[in-house]
């Protein structure tokens, strides 16, 4: 494993699921490689003989890509149950066992259309992901503001705790840092526009349901919003394997944004450099590596402790 700056996150990701630029070029490839042979002198193509008539030739593999959509049974209850607008649902027909039958009615009497649909037809919108055999169409992901952040700790009368994450790409870990984050307390999470998994149905399934209880600020320059926290009087802490500061030696009583590294690259220099302090995870083992899931929730957890109040 190359060594890297930040926390030496891994990139693992669930066996057999494709982001959607690997699907699109896999679509791509057929018709590309068709035009590469078209492009060709005539004198290095193949004999016409040996060239597949174009009715012939394979067509490109039709993509369905809907970020809107939220696959799996616990997952379906967990909209049904919040304030997101679910425009239809689909079940594969013939399968009304289990959790199926307390889906159904709720969205009938939600007046939320329940149609049967091929099992196929839900293998193709999940890309991969385990469906459980319904899926549900939502309105897209209303996303928060900065300011909804930190007037939301303010109403609680709270030091605002909020996560900054730096390029988390694979689905899969920013549902589970939502899932944490909740849990532990935290008023809102930051994300990048560009170079950033999205919420999208896998996070919506991996956070459990958390991603309805969390406000969420997609933004166009994380660095300019790093410094708006520090003008409003927020300390900024960088998860860095290189760190000044073990976690369980860090004093996080005031209002903190903890910034989480990208899985393979870590904090960029730029963020890195606009910290007020670098935080590290002890470690023993004989590996230095950790999920970024996995480092974000032990240093979330540690801020969340600090702050419970003590009993006497």
């Amino acid at each position: 494993m190359a060594k890297r700056d930040g926390l030496n996150f891994d990139r693992t990701k669930k066996k057999g699921a494709k982001s959607e630029t690997q699907v699109r070029d896999a679509a791509r490839k057929p018709v590309e490689k068709r035009q590469a042979e078209d492009r060709k002198p005539a004198s290095e193509r193949k004999p016409a003989a040996e060239r597949k008539p174009f009715a012939d030739r394979k067509p490109a593999v039709e993509v369905e890509i809907n970020e809107n959509i939220v696959a799996g049974r616990n997952a379906v209850l967990e909209v049904l149950d919040s304030k997101l607008t679910v425009e239809k649902i689909l079940v594969a027909s013939g399968d009304t066992s289990g959790s199926i039958n307390k889906i159904i009615p709720i969205a009938k009497e939600k007046g939320i259309p329940v149609i049967e649909v091929d099992r196929r037809k839900l293998d193709n919108l999940s890309q991969g992901e385990s469906h459980q055999g319904v899926i549900a169409y939502v309105t897209p992901y209303r996303y928060s503001e900065v300011k909804d952040i930190l007037d939301k700790a303010a109403e609680k009368g709270e030091k605002p705790f909020i996560l900054v994450l730096d390029e988390i790409e694979d689905p899969h870990n920013l549902g589970s840092i939502i899932r944490t984050a909740e849990l532990s307390g935290v008023h809102g999470v930051i994300i990048p526009k560009r170079r950033s998994a999205s919420v999208n149905s896998t996070v919506y399934k991996t956070s459990a349901g958390a991603v309805n209880h969390m406000l969420i600020a997609k933004v166009s320059n994380l660095a300019r919003e790093v410094d708006e926290l520090k003008e409003a009087g927020i300390f900024v802490y960088g998860a860095d394997m290189d760190g000044d500061s073990a976690s369980f030696a860090t004093d996080f009583s005031g209002g903190v944004a903890l910034i989480i590294g990208n899985e393979g690259k870590g904090i960029s220099r730029l963020l890195k450099e606009k910290c007020d302090s670098l935080v590290s995870i002890p470690m023993v083992g004989k590996i230095n590596s950790l999920n970024a899931s996995v480092a974000a929730g032990i240093l979330m957890y540690e801020v969340m402790v600090q702050r419970l109040p003590i009993e006497d």
